[in-house]
């Protein structure tokens, strides 16, 4: 009897620890006008995630980055600065669009093709960005901005926990090392077209 309760206990434990996350819990940010306010300012580039191993050598070659959302007259323009080794590089290719059934949407100026969304947090200092890059199958990504440099060890779980929601693995997870200054806007220069 004794050795049946250990073996059922030993199940229970098994199946409570391999448990999904409630990744259904996670949906697109649904933001109001107060929501769509607080996404405008500085935010700085903490980790990213990718299945696409073009991506992760990007993100491996980033020291620090941020992004500043500026309004326009109808969406929300990201301008991306990163430093990568000695130079400081900028883009403004793509902006935030509040789509008809709520869902913040990244979308690429030029052709406004949809290659992302705002993920739902539990903080407005936090900004998580899903994006699908289409090759010969779909390949998901995940970036983590914050308002702070310094995130707490609950944010940086949540990034984690959207992460593996998505598929991604902690191998495929690379944060900014943080060791060289912060690009200023006059110095960057134009990031070349990357591949999507």
């Amino acid at each position: 009897m004794a050795l049946a309760c250990i073996a059922t206990f030993l199940s229970l434990a098994q199946l409570l620890g391999a448990m999904p996350l409630h990744c259904e819990l996670l949906p697109p940010q649904i933001p109001d006008n107060t929501t769509a306010s607080k996404l405008l300012g500085k935010w700085f580039y903490i980790a990213g995630a990718s299945q696409l191993h073009f991506h992760l050598l990007e993100m491996v070659l980033i020291d620090n980055g941020y992004l500043d959302v500026n309004p326009t007259e109808q969406e929300l323009l990201i301008n991306q600065h990163i430093t990568v080794g000695d130079k400081c590089l900028s883009n403004n290719s793509t902006y935030l669009e509040v789509s008809i059934n709520n869902a913040t949407l990244i979308k690429y100026a030029k052709n406004q093709r949809t290659v992302g969304k705002l993920m739902n947090s539990s903080s407005e200092d936090i900004f998580l960005i899903q994006y699908q890059v289409h090759k010969e199958k779909n390949y998901t990504g995940l970036y983590f901005y914050a308002r702070n440099q310094n995130t707490s060890k609950a944010q940086l779980q949540e990034f984690r926990d959207h992460a593996k929601c998505l598929g991604l693995n902690e191998e495929e997870i690379v944060y900014a090392p943080w060791q060289k200054e912060l690009c200023q806007m006059e110095e960057t220069k134009q990031l070349p077209k990357l591949q999507s």
